[in-house]
C-alpha cells in the first residue's frame, strides 16, 4: 500500500515536470487567451457545454505543445517563479488571492450570459490587466508575460468590438431597442 503511493507520487510529480516543462513553450502562452473567446460566445448562447469546453482547452493548453530545445530565458525565470509560488505554504490570502482567476471567468461569463457585451469587456480587460499585474510580481521573467497576454487582449478586444456592432446592427435592422443590446 505505501510502495503504491510512492509510485503515485512519482508518476503525478514526472506528469507535473512533463506540463511545466511544456508551458515553456510561447504558442501556449498566445493560445490561452483565444480561449475566452469561444468561451463568451458559450456564455451568449448559454451553452454550458460549451464554457466546459472552453474551460477544459483553457487549463489544458498548457501542455499541447512540445518543450522549446532551448526555451526563453525570461520564460524560465517567470515558470520558475510560477511552481515556487505554487509549491510555498498556502496562507488563507494566497487562497483568495488564487481564487481571483476562477472568481474572474465566473464574471466573465456571467456578463456574456446576461448579454452585456460592455461588461464582458470590461472583465476581459481587467483579467489582461490582473495577469500583467500577476507578472510584475515576479522579479525576474516577468516581462515575459506581458506581450502574450497584450496580443491576447487585442485579438479579444477586436473580436468582442466586432461582435457588439453586428449585435447592434442586427438588432437594429430587426427594431430592437439599442439600449438593450450593450448593458
Amino acid at each position: 500500500m505505501i510502495a503504491d503511493a510512492v509510485a503515485q507520487a512519482a508518476v503525478a510529480q514526472d506528469l507535473g515536470d512533463w506540463i511545466w516543462a511544456r508551458h515553456t513553450n510561447e504558442f501556449s502562452w498566445y493560445i490561452r487567451p483565444l480561449f475566452l473567446l469561444p468561451m463568451a460566445w458559450a456564455a451568449y448562447r448559454r451553452s454550458a457545454w460549451g464554457i466546459a469546453l472552453s474551460v477544459l482547452g483553457l487549463v489544458t493548453s498548457m501542455a499541447w505543445f512540445p518543450a522549446p530545445a532551448e526555451p526563453d530565458p525570461q520564460v524560465l525565470a517567470f515558470i520558475e517563479f510560477e511552481q515556487q509560488w505554487v509549491a510555498a505554504d498556502w496562507s488563507p490570502s494566497k487562497i483568495v488571492f488564487s481564487l481571483l482567476a476562477p472568481l474572474a471567468l465566473v464574471a466573465y461569463c456571467t456578463a456574456f450570459w446576461r448579454r452585456s457585451l460592455t461588461w464582458g469587456l470590461v472583465v476581459l480587460n481587467a483579467m489582461a490587466l490582473g495577469k500583467i499585474l500577476w507578472a510584475t510580481v515576479s522579479e525576474d521573467g516577468g516581462v515575459a508575460v506581458v506581450v502574450p497576454a497584450l496580443a491576447g487582449l487585442a485579438v479579444g478586444n477586436v473580436v468582442l468590438l466586432l461582435a457588439v456592432r453586428e449585435v447592434r446592427r442586427r438588432r437594429r435592422r430587426e427594431g430592437a431597442h439599442p439600449a438593450s443590446i450593450a448593458r
